[in-house]
């Protein structure tokens, strides 16, 4: 099983992105509304609002998406179709996608394919 990190960039995508897990066979998932860090930093901190100036253009919030999957066929289907929808995540400004293994985890049932 690996965790599922997704930080989309554009909560207008938010929709669209969920769709896409549930054609992936990914069903299950936890949105959290996030902040950057630079976005933090230039508002909240005095110290840096001169950085205000290289944020322009960014979004101000983003969502991060998490979810336990159990195999790389998940995330092989999942990629193409999120970037069909936000395009590359090789470019700036679209969000990070990573895994990290789960060793152990209490608390996830499996979904029979009937459900």
């Amino acid at each position: 099983m690996k965790l599922l990190v997704f930080i989309v960039n554009d909560e207008n995508y938010l929709e669209e992105i969920l769709e896409a897990y549930v054609e992936a066979g990914i069903s299950r998932a936890t949105i959290l509304d996030s902040e950057g860090m630079g976005r933090f930093l230039s508002y909240e901190v005095p110290l840096f609002a001169g950085f205000k100036d290289f944020m322009k253009g960014n979004k101000p919030y983003n969502k991060t998406i998490l979810s336990v999957i159990e195999d790389e066929a998940m995330l092989d289907q999942l990629v193409p179709l999120v970037e069909k929808t936000i395009g590359s995540l090789e470019q700036p400004g679209t969000g990070l996608m990573f895994t990290l293994p789960v060793d152990w985890a209490r608390g996830i049932s499996k979904i029979s394919k009937e459900e």
